[in-house]
């Protein structure tokens, strides 16, 4: 690798946890980084805090659409490596097959888990010559893995760890809860929709009420269409929108935290709650609860959409609340893999050696796929 590495993540929405990654990345002495993203929508004004020292361009809803542009930015950066965050951006998805690139490394992102559905089926044909053009894929988790697998990705090409978090930050909150009488509470962090199970959330969380003397609140926080479903229901604060400098005090003083999805590729809001020390209820559908979330040891994983299991959880939750701390302690662990810093690294070295497997023979999709 050249003693300087310029690598040009070519990225959709820009979060909170990608730029804790990014600005570890680039704080590296061997990798300079730059950023190409959406430029958020009015309602995230906290942007430019989100993005503080990492070089970037965001794009507003005009420009990102423009391929032409795309393409100039991302060679006026004369990049060695480029990393796109998977194939659904047109403009994006163009750069591999661009004649000025053709002395480009490229890396893909893919969080989509395999579902075997018949669109996922028909994607190793639909997508044959953007993957020849990608010298390696990286995935979030072992769902994820199965389906670049599916896509004829050989298994040396396919690497683990497309996300990483702050997860400093996060312990910190962990670390404090553990000085203090652990919470009893319930804490919910999520888009108001039918994907995040709203409505099963607030039906499992009545009936457990029904079932203990001295039931705990469940606080939410989010916004969406499902936001009146969170109304005038015993039990429930509903805290809307909460600002981010408001939230790490929400989390501190949450005692275990729920995602009851319907669908969820791979939740962020798991690694960072195991971060923050917090035993988890999740469902089957989530993504990331395969690597953070471990029955009875941590917190508990249930069917997706089953009203009778998530109220069994809650139950459970609550009658085992002198083990918290423990289960608490354990998703800390769990999720240390995903700190900022120890993703630069594993990205180093991924970019290190896709550059020197660059000038080697290109791999190949299967004729079968």
């Amino acid at each position: 690798m050249p003693d300087m590495t310029k690598v040009v993540f070519c990225w959709s929405d820009i979060s909170g946890y990608m730029a804790a990654c990014w600005r570890a990345l680039h704080q590296l002495p061997e990798v300079e980084v730059f950023v190409i993203a959406f430029q958020t929508g009015p309602e995230s004004a906290f942007a430019d805090q989100i993005m503080h020292g990492i070089p970037c361009t965001l794009l507003d809803t005009k420009a990102r659409h423009n391929a032409d542009l795309v393409k100039q930015l991302v060679l006026s950066q004369k990049p060695d490596v480029v990393v796109l965050c998977g194939w659904f951006h047109k403009p994006y998805r163009q750069l591999p097959s661009a004649r000025e690139m053709r002395d480009v490394a490229f890396v893909m992102g893919m969080d989509t888990p395999w579902w075997g559905t018949w669109k996922q089926q028909l994607a190793p044909i639909l997508l044959r010559s953007f993957l020849k053009c990608i010298d390696q894929v990286v995935v979030t988790g072992e769902r994820s893995w199965q389906y670049a697998w599916r896509l004829g990705v050989p298994t040396r090409h396919i690497s683990r760890g497309l996300y990483g978090i702050d997860y400093h930050a996060w312990s910190l909150l962990g670390e404090a809860r553990q000085q203090t009488q652990w919470p009893r509470s319930f804490l919910f962090v999520g888009r108001y929709t039918e994907a995040k199970a709203v409505d099963v959330l607030v039906e499992a969380y009545q009936q457990y009420r029904r079932l203990v003397t001295d039931p705990w609140p469940l606080i939410c926080c989010g916004q969406g269409p499902l936001s009146s479903r969170l109304e005038a229901q015993s039990g429930i604060d509903n805290r809307g929108f909460v600002q981010p400098d408001v939230m790490p005090m929400i989390w501190q003083n949450a005692g275990a935290f729920l995602l009851p999805s319907r669908f969820d590729p791979w939740p962020l809001a798991l690694v960072e709650a195991a971060a923050a020390g917090l035993p988890i209820i999740c469902t089957d559908a989530c993504g990331s609860g395969v690597e953070v979330v471990r029955s009875g040891y941590n917190g508990m994983v249930i069917p997706a959409d089953d009203i009778v299991m998530l109220t069994k959880a809650l139950v459970q939750i609550h009658q085992r609340h002198n083990e918290l701390p423990l289960w608490g302690a354990r998703s800390q662990q769990l999720a240390a893999p995903y700190a900022a810093p120890v993703w630069a690294e594993r990205w180093r070295a991924l970019i290190e050696d896709v550059i020197a497997t660059k000038s080697s023979s290109k791999w190949s999709l299967p004729t079968n796929s």
